[in-house]
């Protein structure tokens, strides 16, 4: 499975990272680099990167920071307002026509993941992660 999401990452923002990926329950993509683990604290699972969709992967802002930097294709980058509002759950209306799972750049930051369609760029950032702009 590791090889099929490196295929879609590569298709979708031309660029894998060096990972070796675990697609576990519903869909979920899990990433982690090879070590040796103390025994103790071994984690059997990684750090989420991600989900499986229907029309590609959609990233979580962990997974973005990880592909963002490297990503040739479908990473679209906002000013500080559209941040403020991205990062407190909000749609961003955008002037471009990209389609489809897109990475949100500001500046140096990666904001996580959207789908982009019809001058829309759907919001996925967690409630529990949502700012509250000011």
């Amino acid at each position: 499975m590791s090889k099929k999401v490196k295929e879609m990452l590569i298709e979708q923002y031309g660029y894998a990272p060096d990972l070796i990926f675990e697609v576990k329950g519903s869909r979920r993509v899990y990433a982690y680099k090879p070590c040796e683990f103390d025994p103790k604290t071994h984690t059997d699972r990684g750090v989420y990167f991600g989900k499986i969709e229907s029309d590609g992967i959609r990233l979580t802002i962990e997974g973005s920071f990880l592909v963002g930097p490297k990503a040739t294709k479908n990473v679209v980058e906002v000013g500080e307002k559209e941040a403020k509002l991205w990062l407190s759950g909000e749609d961003l209306k955008v002037s471009t026509e990209v389609r489809g799972w897109i990475i949100l750049k500001w500046g140096l930051y990666y904001l996580g993941c959207g789908k982009a369609k019809d001058g829309v760029i759907k919001n996925y950032v967690p409630k529990e992660r949502r700012i509250n702009p000011k």
